[in-house]
């Protein structure tokens, strides 16, 4: 019986290997990747060079891009750590895998940061790209650093800081309230946008005096 060698497609490949589509492309062009064609000219990435490019990757470690913010509204923003993180990689002839969540810092289950701190035990990541240190968590930030460090992945801190320590301050504690707003009445509810709003007036008369 011949037993025929799992092909994958290049959006598959792409996503074991944490790589655009196009990179593999290249790979095949360079002769770095060996790729099988389909008799309608498809490539196909055999199961056997998958592995050998995930060990030499292991080796080497994947850098991820990390970009956060809390809500839908921020996609702009969102946009702009992207972009500013793909530079970055791009200066460095570095090839970044990005990983983005819209969600509150203080939320531990948001999807990719999950995924994120998977990778990192499993010691597949060397670098982790971030435009300061809040995306990646609320509180907390040095515990996570060690913990990384641990894994031999280094954190790569694009901005320190972009606000005064008052700021944050005000930032953190709005965030605190509409967290567990949410988690009381709902993140829908009008208790909970009639809670929020209050804090942001509350807070704002503070700040004023």
């Amino acid at each position: 019986m011949v037993v025929r060698e799992k092909l994958y497609t290049l959006k598959q490949a792409s996503e074991i290997l944490g790589v655009h589509p196009k990179t593999i492309q290249k790979w095949d062009r360079e002769g770095k990747i060996r790729a099988v064609r389909t008799p309608g000219g498809r490539r196909r990435i055999p199961e056997s060079e998958i592995k050998r490019l995930l060990g030499e990757t292991a080796e080497n470690g994947l850098i991820i891009g990390y970009a956060r913010v809390s809500s839908h509204t921020q996609k702009d923003d969102l946009e702009r750590q992207i972009e500013a993180i793909k530079q970055y990689a791009r200066e460095r002839g570095w090839e970044v895998k990005i990983l983005k969540d819209i969600g509150s810092g203080l939320n531990e289950n948001r999807k990719n940061y999950r995924k994120l701190l998977e990778l990192v035990a499993k010691k597949e990541v060397s670098k982790v790209i971030i435009t300061y240190p809040d995306r990646l968590t609320r509180f907390g930030f040095k515990t996570l650093q060690f913990f990384f460090q641990q894994h031999g992945a280094e954190i790569i801190i694009l901005n320190e800081k972009d606000r005064t320590p008052r700021e944050e301050l005000v930032e953190d504690l709005i965030t605190i309230i509409s967290h567990f707003a949410g988690k009381l009445y709902g993140m829908r509810s009008y208790k909970y946008k009639k809670l929020k709003e209050g804090a942001k007036k509350l807070i704002g008369e503070v700040e004023g005096e």
